[in-house]
């Protein structure tokens, strides 16, 4: 594509190059050469694309200028994934059901619908307009999907659960399995605690690889609009996930967790049961969680303190030794 029609489609403003440069592809800043586009969107890279060999940057309207042809944009990683999507568009699927999908008689699928090899869709299951569910994909029954659903191979969503509109499972997701519930006896046996009610998904949810929303034996699960949640994620029975918060990959939630809006859990966060963490809340990697985080806060360790007060702990820990032996070391006063 032309650079010109590149800045056309993306909104943004061509400085300092020319309007019929071709671009052939996209690469990051290090790696990018001629014919290709890269971005800056973090200040340390800053250097590096002065002496990128790309043919366009894409920067932000602050960065100072550069010898290079640049897409001047107010969101500059927004703007590159843009242009991945533009080089790199999704996959489209035909309109077609595979003669080995098994699919219910009561079942109610709109149009457009590409179902795949092995799909097996249950009883009184409604699915809206163009759904793309791939191999080996089961719908179990009673669910109901709004429009536009993706469900990549070996998906699975349980009985009863609602999901919205634009909802993407990557493989090996599976919603609304059986919440971790049991009750012991007199005599010290587990005996398990019916888990019926469903998992709700709400609009615009991305659901990666092998993650497990668990339903509730009361009350629901909810995963709100806008929230994306990475792989090897588990959610808890009962617990709610706020609009357009991140889970990132190997969290774990225990049940009736319940996290705000714009929540960002970072890498192998662990929160128990019937925590609430506030609006806008990040919990910084490995972190567990074990009382409730105020709005806007930032958290670290193990249990999860303040983030200012964990690097000053943090500092101290290789020097703990050292200090341990001048306090059993000091002169003790008579």
């Amino acid at each position: 594509m032309k650079l010109a029609q590149i800045a056309s489609a993306l909104g943004v403003r061509l400085e300092n190059g020319s309007p019929d440069t071709e671009i052939t592809g996209l690469a990051g800043i290090e790696e990018a050469g001629p014919g290709q586009l890269t971005f800056v969107a973090n200040p340390k890279y800053a250097a590096a694309a002065h002496r990128t060999k790309a043919s366009a940057v894409v920067v932000s309207e602050e960065f100072p200028a550069l010898a290079t042809a640049m897409l001047r944009s107010n969101n500059p990683y927004l703007t590159f994934a843009q242009a991945i999507a533009l080089f790199h568009p999704a996959r489209k699927y035909s309109s077609k059901i595979h003669p080995t999908a098994v699919i219910h008689a009561s079942a109610r699928i709109g149009e457009g619908a590409h179902i795949g090899p092995y799909v097996v869709i249950g009883e009184d299951v409604e699915i809206g307009k163009n759904a793309v569910l791939l191999a080996h994909v089961v719908i179990y029954a009673g669910v109901k999907i709004g429009d536009n659903f993706m469900a990549h191979a070996h998906a699975v969503v349980r009985e009863q659960c609602r999901l919205g509109n634009n909802v993407l499972l990557q493989n090996g997701v599976v919603i609304g399995g059986d919440g971790f519930g049991f009750a012991k006896d007199e005599v010290g046996h587990w005996h398990k605690i019916p888990q019926p009610m469903p998992v709700v998904i709400e609009d615009d949810v991305e659901i990666q690889a092998n993650t497990c929303i668990d339903r509730a034996s009361v009350g629901e699960t909810r995963i709100s609009r806008g929230t994306k949640i990475d792989n090897l994620v588990q959610v808890g029975h009962g617990s709610h996930i706020g609009e357009h918060s991140l889970l990132a990959s190997q969290v774990g939630l225990a049940g009736s967790t319940e996290v705000g809006k714009h929540v960002i859990l970072t890498g192998q966060v662990g929160v128990v049961g019937h925590c609430k963490i506030g609006d806008g809340a990040i919990v910084t990697p490995q972190s567990g969680v074990a009382g409730d985080i105020a709005a806007g806060t930032i958290v670290s360790g193990a249990p999860a303190i303040d983030h200012k007060l964990w690097l000053k702990v943090s500092a101290l820990m290789s020097r703990l030794p050292e200090i341990a032996k001048a306090v059993r070391t000091k002169p003790t006063k008579d």
